[in-house]
């Protein structure tokens, strides 16, 4: 039998799988609610209609890109200029035709990449549509990616493009990878942080291995975060939904030594008290 894309209808994870899967692999993770009504799977034929593509620059050589109706968690596909040509990065639900048009007058992707599953979205498009060289992934991550195909498995720190490096966070997974503007100051952040916002201004910030269940990251995940964010400089962050600025590596720290100090929590803490 010919393998499907088959869409989780409550999370929107891909798999290509040989008729409706067995369960989503995401959402029976513990980091993910269950759906209360059982499985519902739809084809990539199915997401497709009635769907529309929206993006907009929502910083000097940063795009999002994003389906409307979104499709699942909501994710946004980062595409971001480089010298060596756009670089994209996490990965919206789905990619309406005229999204990858755009893409293609672009110039396509000269490499792509994501944090971890959360962020994923539909690469898979990417990849069969616009056929970058490099697909990076963070090597302790693989078992999510059946959708596409890793061409370049990381390790703890890894160049994308020029100015774009890879580093193994860890913490909310175990291969969990962010990506650091070096030019720009933006840490596009995966969900190594989780910004609260009132409209568009950041007012607090938070780290968790699960959101929704409100499980924080241990002290050991916390402290190996807080290694990697003290050599990186930046003033926004972007996780796979959002751009919030400011944001800055101070504020991060001083969110990880409020961890550190007593009973680690996956709540916000406001900013105001991370100045």
């Amino acid at each position: 039998m010919a393998l499907r894309l088959y869409s989780c209808g409550n999370c929107g994870h891909w798999q290509r799988w040989f008729g409706p899967p067995p369960s989503c692999p995401v959402c029976t993770d513990v980091r993910n609610a269950l759906p209360e009504d059982g499985w519902d799977f739809a084809i990539d034929t199915e997401i497709a209609a009635g769907r529309a593509a929206r993006w907009a620059q929502v910083a000097p050589g940063v795009t999002g890109y994003w389906c409307e109706p979104q499709l699942g968690l909501g994710t946004t596909g980062w595409v971001i200029e480089t010298e060596a040509g756009p670089v994209g990065w996490e990965g919206a639900g789905y990619y309406p035709p005229e999204a990858l048009a755009e893409l293609r007058r672009r110039g396509g992707l000269v490499a792509l990449g994501a944090s971890h599953v959360h962020g994923y979205g539909a690469l898979w498009q990417l990849q069969d549509e616009l056929a970058p060289p490099v697909l990076a992934i963070g090597v302790d991550d693989l078992v999510w990616t059946k959708a596409f195909r890793v061409t370049w498995p990381t390790d703890d720190r890894h160049e994308l493009a020029p100015g774009l490096v890879m580093h193994r966070s860890g913490g909310h997974f175990a291969g969990h990878t962010v990506l650091h503007d070096e030019r720009r100051g933006i840490l596009f952040c995966g969900d190594l942080l989780k910004v609260d916002l009132d409209g568009d201004t950041p007012v607090g910030l938070s780290c968790h291995k699960a959101y929704h269940a409100q499980i924080p990251l241990s002290h050991a995940e916390i402290r190996q975060a807080q290694a990697l964010v003290e050599q990186l400089d930046f003033d926004a962050v972007a996780t796979p939904f959002e751009l919030a600025a400011p944001v800055s590596t101070k504020q991060v720290l001083a969110l990880f030594g409020h961890q550190l100090a007593g009973q680690p929590a996956a709540g916000p803490i406001p900013l105001a008290e991370l100045a």
